[in-house]
């Protein structure tokens, strides 16, 4: 009876064990936030990752070596920029704001394994502090 009461009580714990496991995904995704410059064809462009911000925050792409704010010549070139990278194109779409074209560009990429041993997934205790 006991042998039989141990092995309930395991296989319980592994079943439990096993829906618990959580999958981590394949892709992160950021997005990119182009704004036209004032008086030129140049492009200025933001990029989320979905991380916290703050107003005085500025997220615009960084020349990696100079620091210094990067701007292209369209939304393309940034993409071409990102795509060497690793990144990838999903969606694009463009919001008007007041007399401005704000242009949204959505991008995935693959995570390394590395990146998967590392990955926190979000909990519903996560969304919840937020709310």
């Amino acid at each position: 009876m006991k042998k039989l009461v141990f092995v309930a009580v395991f296989l319980l714990q592994s079943i439990l064990t096993m829906a618990q496991e959580i999958k981590i995904p394949d892709y992160t995704y950021c997005e990119l936030l182009g704004y036209r410059k004032i008086l030129s064809m140049k492009v200025s462009v933001s990029i989320d990752y979905g991380q916290e911000t703050t107003i005085f925050q500025d997220n615009r792409i960084r020349d990696e070596e100079t620091g210094k704010v990067k701007n292209f010549n369209s939304m393309v070139d940034a993409l071409n920029y990102m795509g060497e990278k690793g990144w990838e194109f999903v969606q694009a779409l463009v919001v008007i704001e007041g007399n401005q074209n704000v242009y949204h560009w959505l991008l995935k990429r693959r995570l390394t394994d590395e990146e998967k041993k590392t990955y926190t997934p979000i909990t519903k205790k996560d969304l919840k502090s937020k709310e």
